[in-house]
């Protein structure tokens, strides 16, 4: 897989977060990974803001995106994405435990690409990320970058 396509994981829990690096490194996706552990960093990676400023990593390919999230929660990061040019047509995939059904009917009319709930066995996690990235990093045709 093309390591120049930047896949952006925003994950508040320790062991999500690995486990879900792992099972990654497991398929062999040599994307570059780059974690942000709250909502508002996620906000201020994407949109260049504060310590990111001169961030040089390209726009994310997918953004992996859970929604209890410190500070400013998944749904909200999800919403402001949406709502500006430069990031509105951004692959986001929500990536979460809650089975809550308002957050899937919020996520979606936030329109949402795709509602991942984390299996809680690692070999079906495993097997859910290796199909989530042959989708999102080679199946699906991006839109095409605004010059």
């Amino acid at each position: 897989m093309d390591d120049a396509k930047v896949i952006l994981l925003v994950e508040d829990n320790p062991d999500d977060e690995a486990l879900t690096l792992r099972a990654f490194a497991k398929i062999k996706i040599a994307n570059r990974i780059v974690v942000v552990r709250d909502g508002a960093e996620a906000l201020n990676w994407l949109f260049k803001r504060e310590r990111h400023q001169s961030r040089s990593d390209p726009d994310p390919q997918v953004i992996l995106l859970d929604l209890k999230l410190p500070k400013v929660d998944g749904l909200e990061v999800l919403r402001q994405i949406r709502e500006d040019p430069r990031t509105t047509l951004l692959p986001v995939v929500i990536l979460t435990s809650s089975k809550d059904e308002s957050d899937l009917l919020r996520a979606y009319e936030l329109r949402v690409n795709s509602y991942f709930h984390k299996p809680v066995d690692y070999a079906r996690f495993v097997e859910s990320v290796r199909e989530l990235g042959m989708y999102w990093l080679v199946l699906n045709e991006p839109p095409p970058t605004k010059r």
